[in-house]
């Protein structure tokens, strides 16, 4: 799949990122979400099970959006955070499986004894 974003809008009083694909896809997604599913080797791993669980990060905001080439962005996090790619492919994922996603974070969350302090 390499479905292509149409528009990309950083709404930065509600740390929103919303984006709209080429098939008609539309997705709003927090800093806070973005920033915890972040695709880098530092929040994912480098394989199954080494995860790292992100907690404090409620108040994030993404303070930069720079291209990478044709085919995705890096999202600036204003806690320093820079070393994700973010895909088409991983961004369209990331806004079809918010829900599921977000609910599977939450429980993560609770698991590891931590409360949040905000909603998204």
């Amino acid at each position: 799949m390499s479905i292509r974003p149409t528009d990309l809008c950083l709404h930065q009083q509600t740390r929103i990122l919303e984006v709209r694909f080429e098939d008609g896809a539309h997705f709003e997604m927090s800093c806070e979400y973005l920033r915890v599913f972040s695709p880098s080797a530092e929040v994912r791993g480098h394989g199954p099970g080494q995860e790292t669980l992100q907690v404090g990060k409620e108040e994030v905001e993404i303070v930069d959006i720079v291209p990478v080439g044709n085919y995705a962005v890096k999202l600036v996090f204003s806690d320093g955070h820079d070393s994700g790619l973010y895909s088409w492919n991983v961004l369209y994922e990331l806004g079809r499986d918010q829900a599921a996603n977000w609910q599977q974070y939450l429980a993560r969350l609770a698991a590891a004894g931590h409360v949040r302090r905000a909603g998204p």
